[in-house]
């Protein structure tokens, strides 16, 4: 059958907008096109049998068992029926042809495309070791993965988990809100050293070992012990062996990009895109981890792997699909729950991209906000069990102008007045 590049096929039909990735992402980008007034064909397709949902809950109030499994959907099952949406779940799309606007599922069937998004989505990394078949190393990722991983935290039981990263030290909390013993091994000096820095990364290192985890830092995983096919123990390039009886792997995740190199788009850590979230080809369009889109603000490609992007970039999508000019500027934002310690952060600094940082309130309270500064100017800001300061913050990054750093660290100056 032949198609053009208008929306419809040869014979005059037109063809739908399709969204690969049945995921939170996925599920707003179809919202927001209904809600734009777009009421042509929308097939969301997924791989996961699970119709779309969030994944903070799988590390945070999912994974401790204070969420209920139908509070992490993303909408309810009927919603996709009544908003006429056909969501296609189970269902892996093996390739797309830009050039026929179509899109091949993995039995041979073949779905046509007005306009195309992706959001599909990152993987876990996986260990640089043999892991062969050995039961209780787990990967969190998807739901099913949090369902097994809770089934492991128990009292007494023995939890490693590798890497100190928001997955890594979220899980921490979880298992040993459980009663679980918990050693964490890190490559680094500290926990979220990269992403942080020293002066606050120490304060999660404290967190962890007043909750009693033992962290160990500075260690290389060199293997698994196993024992009749289930995993006994995590084997260090010194020698020694960490007991355990589940092992948690939390190294960071890495954008699913397979499909979109294969059709020849331009990929660099991530689906390059510009700030209409546009790929290089005119009608397929990226949102979500996936992303490396081009922030205006920051006048560079950024990638983030948090829930905020999910939420926010496919409305821009949507919007782009249709026509608009619409262009994707929000303040990168994340959150985290680790025991009685909430935060939020704002904005976006690399490693070594800041030259000082400024501390408001006393980090051994755990009540603070730290803000990172490049020439005086606020990169990115993180309230730790303070509240109500994400709009000032927010505020004192889109400024760009030098603030004095005494000020910004007294807290009897309201933020809002700097």
């Amino acid at each position: 059958m032949g198609t053009d590049s208008t929306g419809s096929d040869g014979e005059g039909r037109q063809r739908p907008f399709v969204i690969v990735g049945a995921s939170l992402g996925g599920a707003k980008a179809a919202q927001a096109l209904r809600e734009a007034g777009y009421t042509g064909g929308i097939v969301l397709i997924g791989e996961e049998h699970e119709r779309p949902y969030e994944r903070p809950p799988l590390s945070k109030g999912y994974l401790q068992g204070k969420s209920a499994r139908e509070k992490i959907y993303v909408h309810p099952p009927q919603w996709y029926a009544e908003h006429d949406i056909t969501l296609r779940l189970g269902t892996r799309v093996v390739s797309i042809d830009p050039a026929a606007h179509t899109v091949t599922l993995a039995d041979d069937g073949r779905v046509e495309y007005a306009k195309l998004l992706l959001t599909t989505g990152s993987v876990p990394r996986r260990l640089p070791v043999a892991e062969g078949d050995v039961g209780g190393v787990h990967y969190l990722r998807r739901v099913e993965d949090s369902d097994r991983i809770r089934k492991e935290f128990r009292s007494g039981a023995r939890i490693v988990v590798i890497g100190a990263g928001w997955i890594g030290l979220e899980t921490a909390a979880a298992a040993r809100a459980a009663g679980a013993e918990v050693t964490v091994l890190e490559a680094a000096e500290l926990p979220l050293l990269r992403v942080l820095g020293r002066e606050v990364a120490q304060v999660f290192a404290d967190l962890h070992r007043d909750h009693g985890v033992d962290l160990r830092f500075g260690v290389q995983v060199a293997g698994l012990t196993d024992e009749d096919g289930r995993v006994t123990g995590v084997r260090l390039a010194d020698g020694t062996t960490v007991p355990a009886d589940a092992v948690v792997v939390g190294i960071g995740i890495a954008p699913d990009t397979e499909l979109a190199e294969a059709a020849g788009l331009v990929v660099e850590d991530g689906i390059k895109t510009d700030d209409h979230l546009r790929t290089s080809d005119p009608d397929i369009h990226a949102a979500g981890d996936v992303a490396n889109a081009f922030h205006p603000l920051l006048g560079r490609h950024i990638r983030v792997e948090h829930w905020a992007n999910a939420v926010n970039q496919p409305q821009t999508a949507a919007r782009a699909m249709l026509g608009e000019d619409a262009v994707y500027d929000r303040i990168p934002y994340f959150f985290s729950d680790q025991y009685d310690l909430g935060l939020e952060y704002l904005g976006w600094v690399e490693p070594g991209g800041y030259d000082r940082v400024v501390l408001r309130g006393d980090p051994a309270t755990r009540e603070f906000i730290a803000f990172w500064l490049s020439e005086g100017r606020v990169l990115a800001g993180m309230n730790v069990n303070v509240w109500d300061v994400t709009d000032p913050i927010r505020t004192l990054i889109r400024s760009g102008h030098p603030v004095d750093p005494t000020s910004l660290a007294d807290p009897d100056i309201p933020l809002g007045d700097l």
